[in-house]
């Protein structure tokens, strides 16, 4: 019995890790992302009922279930050399003309491959199971980061053992985070009232360096292995080295290309300065290296790099305007974040006018002073940011910016978190704050209060007839209709917008309430895994904590919200006024099952995250790009490329309402 179930669990685990190699290193997924949770599932209740057959390297042990207190050091076997750097098509020909000169009349091929903006990270693998995960570090002796390195999805718990991987593999390789996962985590940031992460990389580097897995298994890093510490058995050269560990079942960058003459090289370096945009990860340059390992060993390495790689690094795009002014936010949670107002300036593509400067040190590092002129670059080509200041153009008679003690909008005293670099507003009446967690609670994505726009909301605030959440529910026809601009018709759609509010789902209201760390994800978590108001607004820090995805961090500050008098009076008061949150039964179907669909266009009535669940629920599978495997395109306002290509390529484009439509019709029959 024991063996027949080993074999089971066994068949299973190969089953699984074989579509994670097909879907997160090879991009080409063969089943729907029902049959894949089934498969999971099932491995997880075998194990569950059997934990003595449970084994590290199992795709169910990928996120650890508690934080650790710190990272260990681990020394390298073999040293983590950097490249040096190259900055024009000269310098690479002087790259080349130092090889040939130390090969003599050898032969040369070169292989080019994407510099990917991320954290170099070093795999060690014995018997084919990935034993342990470091940071580069020094170069020399890096941290401990295995626990979170095995949440990575596009990075294999074990190599594909029928290629024949070595019995000791140590792997280097590259930890980024996409794009659009950068994207959505600083929405969720900005939604939980915290910090942003400056660019990709950062918030990659980041996400490694958490104490609890969990929150990083969140991240939804990725990974793309580069080398290897020591030469693999039958690859005498480096291009065959990336196809053994392809072959192992590590992601390699598909775009990889081996040439035989340097003009070739600055030719595909010249035409990746302009593509880089169209990637889904951040790259800042190229690398260069020579492909024979026997070539590699004759030109050997300095002190601190080698002399057979090189890499050529792009030009940042950059623009240089002026600081007309810096004004001092204050967030929902009382975080005061100062930001820069330019003289309008072009930058890759649009109008920038101001930029973040994110805190109070960062001024400082800076010496950023209204009048200056600045140099200003989009970070991850996404979001603005001051580079340097160029001093030379300094007015003499320009002064320090203060740093304020007191609330820019109240007056109240200002504190500093202990574990972060930003000031809040310690006045729990701040008007600000009230404002913008009125904003944030009306907002589509939260309560979804339409007409009740931040003008309206000022207002409300300014004349004392709303001081908290549940103050909305008490507004009168009479309380509105009085406010500068609000006619009659307009004042009866917004009581019509906030009667229709008093139904929304759990996670919305949860969300809305602005808890510090809990957005839309984790409110959603919080709502499906407890099932009430209730059950959530007395949730202990220790049940809490085993719900997948809360760590303590998150899980102390619900319960503190939930602890203070005030906020349970204001929620009873909203239960009174008819605030009644609903729990979401999802509705599946096959209607969509195994369809390959794109979202592209402004959206009226979903979010992107909220249609791309629906699509998933009915076994759709959604897409970031267009090609002939597309089933069709669900194209909203002000729809671009995207769409384009789809009709370039005959792929059915539908309207959100038609899609709309089309679920629910298919919701209706499946309920009848």
């Amino acid at each position: 019995m024991d063996s027949e179930l080993s074999k089971q669990i066994e068949k299973l685990r190969e089953e699984i890790n074989y579509h994670d190699n097909l879907y997160y290193v090879l991009n080409k997924p063969k089943i729907s992302d029902y049959e894949y949770d089934t498969l999971f599932n099932k491995l997880k209740e075998l194990e569950a009922a059997h934990p003595e057959l449970i084994t590290t390297d199992s795709p169910t042990q990928r996120v650890s279930g508690k934080p650790i207190k710190s990272f260990n050091q681990i020394k390298h076997n073999t040293p983590m050399l950097s490249i040096d750097n190259t900055y024009n098509p000269e310098q690479l020909r002087g790259f080349d003309q130092r090889v040939r000169k130390q090969l003599k009349d050898e032969e040369i091929e070169y292989v080019v491959e994407l510099k990917i903006d991320g954290l170099a990270i070093s795999l060690t693998y014995q018997d084919s199971v990935l034993t342990q995960a470091a940071t580069r570090g020094d170069g020399e002796t890096g941290d401990d980061v295995t626990n979170n390195v095995r949440t990575i999805k596009s990075i294999p718990l074990r190599l594909n053992s029928k290629k024949m991987p070595p019995k000791f593999l140590e792997v280097r390789g590259e930890v980024y985070m996409p794009k659009k996962s950068f994207a959505s985590l600083n929405q969720l940031r900005a939604e939980a009232g915290e910090s942003l992460f400056a660019n990709p990389r950062n918030a990659a580097a980041g996400s490694l360096k958490l104490l609890d897995p969990r929150i990083t298994a969140s991240r939804n890093l990725s990974f793309f292995a580069y080398s290897t510490a020591e030469t693999i058995e039958d690859s005498q050269s480096h291009y065959q080295s990336l196809k053994r560990l392809k072959d192992f079942g590590l992601p390699i960058n598909p775009h990889t290309e081996k040439v035989s003459d340097i003009e070739k090289v600055i030719e595909i370096c010249n035409s990746w300065q302009t593509q880089r945009y169209e990637l889904d990860y951040q790259i800042d340059g190229m690398v260069v290296k020579v492909n024979s390992f026997a070539q590699q060993e004759k030109l050997g390495t300095t002190a601190r790099s080698p002399r057979w790689c090189i890499s050529f690094k792009f030009p940042a795009e950059q623009a240089t305007t002026v600081v007309e002014s810096i004004d001092v936010q204050v967030g929902k949670t009382g975080a005061l974040t100062p930001v820069a107002n330019f003289k309008p300036v072009k930058l890759a593509g649009t109008v920038v006018k101001r930029a973040s400067l994110h805190n109070f040190d960062e001024i400082r590092r800076l010496d950023v002073r209204v009048g200056d002129t600045v140099v200003i670059e989009k970070a991850g080509e996404i979001i603005p940011q001051v580079v340097r200041v160029v001093k030379d153009k300094r007015n003499i008679f320009t002064q320090e910016f203060e740093i304020p003690t007191k609330c820019p909008s109240c007056g109240g005293d200002v504190i500093k978190d202990q574990d972060e670099v930003s000031l809040r507003c310690n006045n729990d009446n701040c008007p600000a704050k009230l404002k913008e967690k009125l904003i944030y609670f009306v907002a589509r994505n939260q309560m979804d209060i339409e007409n009740l726009g931040p003008a309206v909301i000022g207002q409300l605030v300014d004349k004392g007839l709303v001081k908290n959440f549940a103050d909305i529910y008490k507004l009168t026809l009479f309380d509105i209709i009085n406010l500068d601009r609000i006619a009659q018709k307009s004042a009866e759609n917004i009581l019509e917008a906030i009667e229709k509010s008093k139904k929304r789902p759990l996670w919305r209201l949860i969300c809305a309430l602005g808890i510090r760390h809990v957005g839309a994800q984790n409110a959603e978590v919080l709502s499906n895994a407890l099932g009430s108001l209730e059950a959530i607004m007395n949730a202990t820090v220790e049940e809490l904590e085993e719900i997948e995805q809360i760590g303590p961090i998150i899980a102390q500050s619900i319960v503190s919200f939930f602890n203070l008098e005030k906020n349970r009076k204001m929620i009873k008061e909203m239960l009174e006024c008819g605030v009644t949150p609903t729990i979401e039964k999802k509705k599946h179907s096959d209607l969509l099952k195994d369809k390959v669909i794109v979202v592209t266009g402004t959206l009226e009535n979903f979010t992107r995250e909220s249609i791309k669940q629906i699509i998933k629920e009915n076994g759709g599978k959604p897409s970031s790009s267009v090609s002939k495997k597309t089933d069709f395109v669900i194209a909203g306002k002000k729809a671009g490329s995207k769409l384009e290509k789809a009709k370039a390529l005959g792929v059915k484009v539908v309207t959100e309402e038609e899609f709309e439509n089309m679920i629910n019709e298919s919701t209706n029959i499946s309920e009848d």
